[in-house]
């Protein structure tokens, strides 16, 4: 058996169970950790990200 994980936005804090949805988030390395971020906070701070800013100064 294997259980679903949800992710979750390391920015609003949102979780995800399903795998389809999720394919619209984006990922970053900041300071050699993983970051996880839903479509809407990644949308709202696409230019944030671009600039490569870590999410403190969003």
């Amino acid at each position: 058996m294997s259980e679903e994980q949800s992710t979750t936005c390391d920015f609003c804090g949102r979780q995800e169970p399903d795998d389809a949805r999720r394919l619209t988030w984006s990922t970053s390395v900041e300071n050699g950790r993983r970051r996880t971020y839903c479509d809407e906070c990644s949308r709202t701070h696409l230019r944030a990200m671009e600039g490569k800013l870590d999410s403190e100064w969003w």
